[in-house]
């Protein structure tokens, strides 16, 4: 896609059959202790990160009789590619903070305005790499779609990944005063200010140099909003949303949060992003929309 995503929209808005009515095939593996061998193909698994309970659809510009429901998954992936592996999106509560049962367990996590917001959790992100031959120290490369809380718990785990990341998302993240964003939690990412990153300048980054693993610009959610593109051989290409979008509906009914940096910018992306899916053949994976994420096949599964 040529041109930044907040620039100027298509004429056209073609809407793309969502993940509810796309079922892609699936290769489904056994999970392992032990150490992934080098992938001969591109993979992506699929993590339980959690859900979010008790959201305010009306934050959203949605009505409650709108939604299916009002819960959102949080998802979490690892991309595994011949030449490396990425962690995208990493969580809503640091593994360390909770403690696994035999029952899923809700724990409140208390934003930098003292509200409290409700996630049910299942099992640790740490666990769940560990099940697909992978730990948070052994991963190529991590990035987040943005500086949300819900994206960002576990990245200071991964210590030895390098940090993708634009450079306004970077200013946003590590101001040079205090921070008015009450959305954030630095204190779950703040060794990524002392990693090693690559800060994207362009409106695309092609991770590996292939073109099957590439970040995209969509700001407007948040000034260095990014999605990710993933080009499977088997399953065909899908986009990872990060909060692009929240709820389909805000997709089918053209609905906009109350709270983006710049609905104005957010509008645009979501135009050049469903162009982009026209002109790819893919499909968009809406990351917190809890009844498609149901629908996937979490890891030791995974997609090629």
């Amino acid at each position: 896609m040529s041109g930044r995503l907040g620039g100027t929209a298509c004429a056209a808005f073609a809407m793309v059959v969502g993940l509810g009515s796309l079922s892609p095939r699936l290769v489904a593996q056994q999970g392992t202790a032990r150490a992934a061998a080098p992938s001969s193909s591109l993979r992506l698994y699929v993590f339980d990160c959690g859900t979010l309970e008790g959201a305010d659809v009306k934050r959203f510009g949605l009505e409650e009789k709108e939604v299916v429901t009002g819960k959102m998954s949080v998802a979490c992936y690892l991309i595994v590619h011949p030449k490396g592996t990425l962690a995208w999106d990493v969580g809503a509560v640091p593994d360390g903070a909770w403690t696994p049962g035999p029952e899923s367990v809700v724990h409140r996590v208390t934003l930098a305005d003292g509200q409290q917001r409700a996630v049910r959790l299942r099992k640790r992100l740490d666990a769940q790499l560990r099940e697909v031959g992978h730990a948070p120290d052994t991963i190529g490369h991590v990035a987040l779609s943005h500086n949300h809380w819900d994206h960002t718990a576990n990245a200071n785990h991964f210590s030895k990944a390098t940090w993708l990341v634009r450079k306004e998302e970077h200013e946003v993240m590590f101001p040079a005063g205090p921070s008015k964003n009450m959305l954030m939690l630095p204190a779950t990412f703040d060794a990524l200010h002392a990693r090693k990153r690559i800060t994207i300048t362009a409106d695309e980054h092609d991770v590996f140099g292939d073109g099957t693993v590439v970040a995209k610009l969509t700001p407007g959610h948040t000034p260095g909003h990014l999605v990710l593109y993933v080009k499977l051989a088997k399953t065909g290409g899908v986009l990872l949303s990060g909060d692009l979008y929240h709820y389909p509906e805000e997709r089918t009914l053209n609905r906009l949060p109350i709270f983006e940096v710049d609905q104005n910018q957010t509008r645009a992306a979501r135009t050049a992003v469903e162009a982009y899916l026209t002109k790819m053949g893919a499909t968009l994976w809406i990351q917190h929309d809890f009844t498609a994420d149901a629908k996937l096949r979490k890891a030791p599964a995974y997609y090629e």
